[in-house]
Parts: C-alpha cells; sequence; structure tokens
C-alpha cells in the first residue's frame, strides 16, 4: 500500500508520499512514488503513484522516454501545451499499461484489477494557473478546486481528519508542510502498511522549479517531534474534554 497527498495553496502546490512497497509482512520495500520534470522558466511537472509496482514503474519509464526525446510524436511533457492535456496524455499511458498487464494475464477478469494504480498530477505551466488532478487507472480524471483543494491516494482514511480541519488556502508553505506530516503520522500509526522514508516537494507559483525538495527519514529530528508532541496533544486535549457521567442530573 501506499499514502500520497497533493494539496492546492494560494501560494502553490504541496505534496507528500511514503515509499514503502509489500507484498505480505515479510516482503517489504522502499521505492520512490514521487517524481518530476521541469524546464526552467516555462514549466514544472510532478507525478506521485500508488497501486501495483509494475505498473506505475512502466508509466514512469515511459514517461521518462518521452522527456528526454520530446518531439511531436512522443507527446513529450515537456511539449504539451497544457496541464489538461498533460493529464490527458498520463490518463491515457497509464490506462494502456493497465490493460497490457491484464491481457497479458488472462484478461480483466482472470487478474482482477491486479494491475491497477492511480496517479496524482501536479504542475504549472507558464502563464497558467497552478493545477492539481487525480488520474483514475481506466485513465479518466477530476481536477482540484478550492472547493476539493487537495487529493489522496492510496491508505487515505486515516490522515484525512486532520486535513479536512485545519487546512486553509492561506497559509504558508511551512503550516502546509506541517499538516501534511501529521496526517502523515496518523496514517503510519495506524498502518503498517505505509511507511518512513516520506518525500517531500513545494511547488511556488510561477517558480517552475522545487521552491523545497527533501527526504524525510527515519531519525528525521523535526518529523520526530512532530509525531511526539502531536501525540501529546492530542492526549491533552481528550483530558480537557468535559466527563461524561452515568448518573444525569434531572432537571
Amino acid at each position: 500500500m501506499t499514502y500520497c497527498v497533493g494539496m492546492m495553496l494560494d501560494k502553490g502546490l504541496v505534496l507528500m508520499s511514503d515509499t514503502r512497497t509489500n507484498s505480505g509482512v515479510d516482503n517489504i520495500s522502499v521505492f520512490r512514488k514521487m517524481f518530476h520534470w521541469s524546464v526552467p522558466g516555462n514549466r514544472i511537472i510532478s507525478v506521485m503513484t500508488a497501486g501495483n509496482l509494475a505498473t506505475t514503474q512502466s508509466v514512469i519509464s515511459k514517461l521518462e522516454e518521452r522527456s528526454k526525446a520530446p518531439d511531436e510524436r512522443s507527446n513529450s511533457l515537456l511539449e504539451l501545451p497544457t496541464m489538461f492535456q498533460v493529464a490527458v496524455e498520463i490518463g491515457k499511458l497509464l490506462r494502456e499499461t493497465v490493460h497490457e498487464s491484464e491481457q497479458a494475464n488472462g484478461g480483466p477478469q482472470a487478474s482482477n484489477s491486479r494491475f491497477a494504480a492511480s496517479v496524482i498530477l501536479a504542475g504549472q505551466i507558464a502563464g497558467m494557473e497552478p493545477r492539481l488532478f487525480m488520474i483514475y487507472p481506466e485513465g479518466n480524471f477530476i481536477e482540484a478546486s478550492f472547493d476539493t483543494p487537495f487529493f489522496q491516494i492510496g491508505e487515505t482514511k486515516y490522515g484525512r481528519p486532520i486535513l479536512i480541519r485545519a487546512y486553509d488556502r492561506h497559509m504558508n508553505f511551512e503550516d502546509a508542510v506541517k499538516l501534511l506530516m501529521v496526517s502523515f503520522d496518523s496514517t503510519l500509526k495506524a498502518n503498517l502498511s505505509v511507511g518512513l522514508p516520506l518525500d517531500m516537494m513545494v511547488i511556488e507559483r510561477d517558480k517552475f522549479e522545487p521552491a523545497h525538495e527533501r527526504r524525510i527519514e527515519h531519525d528525521d529530528p523535526y518529523f520526530t517531534s512532530i509525531s511526539s508532541s502531536w501525540g501529546d496533544e492530542l492526549k491533552s486535549a481528550f483530558n480537557s474534554l468535559p466527563d461524561y457521567s452515568f448518573y444525569q442530573k434531572a432537571k
């Protein structure tokens, strides 16, 4: 399993993903799930992946090939004129990859969706707004807005409540990173199929290169502090709630 989040702010985009893949408790590996391509002054495009590892690696490899040899035939990420067309192209590539794997393994019924994968696409092209998409295994997609300002893929349920309660489109990047760390900490505590290290990237509006990018390792002091402090504050908030009594006073 995995957990990835892409979030829209007034200032730009913030992305975070874990790196754990597993086929049972005795077969756990680390694989990068966040990738990006940029052209200084023109565009930055980032994707995060969840689902079947063979499918996602195939999609990323094909995107890498297209980005290194842009021409009209290749539909390169570095040549397409809008983020919408980038989403269309990645959706088509994802659908074709899933279909090819299914057909090679007895068709979709026989494979039972074993090759499904999903993608979060984020980025900006010069002269246009930053945009955020979630692309489904079937190749179709939806776009984020300030009514639906973030997307999650993978193991989404444990980290979602904090995002819903604390998100503010006007928040600065530092607070957004802190919010995502709390969301990931909640998910890590609840599900062993999501794990460190985490990859994080900030895309500032109109900059066309990562404003901040880092890997958060197991011994990262800030993440450790966030995890510990968040747990303590939750306990403190719980203990401060009004007491419940089995014996209600008569009115």
